[in-house]
């Protein structure tokens, strides 16, 4: 049994403690509002990590910590108060009381700056032009940096109940780009709580990780063909062409096979897969 904290206990973080405390593991979730109720085989400590005094209460013994953690909004200022801020002040609180648990960072494919289609993998240049994807990639670097124990998880596009984005813009006959192909790439919920703690328990049997690790299923598929795919399962009127100049910029495509290859076994290996759970019992 280990000591966990999950810093950042939103739907993933949430699930996570579950899972993980279901397991046996001894586990702390820290948010800045704990909901009212939660299961009584895990605990919450109210904080909001960008205030230092609200982090006192930390314990100096875990043994591992995860933090999953995101921007309350898509602007500079919020990503400084997540990536920065909140990650300094947590890295003082943890050396002041000498706790050198290696951390294991939820991050983003957000941090790949390519355009024009390419594969993109664990090795691949980290140059975004966004400023809040930079503060990402800062981030990245501190944390590989402090501590070469300390691993970083990339996911892509998460989906799944209560984030359904794609669904809905199905049904409003969208304009969507179809060449050159705009590639997606995404990954289900339950598999990023499933990768996590997939990670975690390769650590406790001593498997020596990599320091990062693309988080995305096996089919990095065309917008086009997505949404076409999805408006004929929800019996609704196919996208419609949208015109775009030769030069139009398109996504990267997200290779896993570095966490293929440590073992792990994607629940949802493709867009199909998944969004049809989603459709069958929601939708009809």
């Amino acid at each position: 049994m280990a000591k966990i904290l999950i810093i950042g206990c939103g739907a993933i973080g949430y699930q996570l403690a579950k899972t993980l405390a279901d397991a046996g593991h001894n586990v702390t979730g820290l948010k800045r509002n704990p909901p009212p109720t939660h299961p009584e085989n895990f605990k919450f400590i109210r904080a909001d990590i960008t205030s230092p005094t609200d982090l006192q209460a930390l314990d100096n013994d875990f043994e591992h910590i995860f933090f999953i953690v995101s921007a309350d909004g898509r602007n500079e200022s919020s990503y400084h108060d997540v990536y920065q801020t909140g990650l300094n002040n947590l890295f003082e609180r943890f050396a002041h009381i000498h706790c050198t648990a290696p951390w294991i960072f939820v991050s983003s494919t957000s941090v790949y700056g390519q355009t024009q289609g390419e594969w993109v993998d664990e090795n691949s240049p980290t140059l975004p032009d966004k400023t809040t994807s930079l503060k990402i990639v800062n981030a990245e670097q501190k944390l590989m940096a402090h501590n070469p124990a300390n691993v970083i998880v990339r996911f892509s596009g998460i989906y799944g109940p209560g984030r359904e984005y794609l669904l809905r813009s199905a049904q409003q006959t969208p304009s969507i780009q179809q060449q050159p192909p705009y590639y997606t790439n995404r990954i289900h919920q339950r598999d990023c709580v499933n990768v996590l703690a997939f990670l975690l328990a390769q650590r406790l049997a001593g498997v020596k990780l990599e320091q990062c690790y693309l988080a995305s299923d096996n089919d990095p598929a065309p917008m086009w063909d997505v949404i076409t795919w999805m408006t004929d399962k929800l019996n609704c009127t196919p996208p419609t062409v949208k015109i775009t100049a030769a030069d139009c910029d398109m996504n990267k495509r997200c290779r896993n096979n570095r966490l293929k290859n440590l073992g792990y076994k994607f629940i949802y290996p493709d867009f199909k897969t998944g969004y049809l759970e989603l459709i069958e019992p929601n939708y009809r």
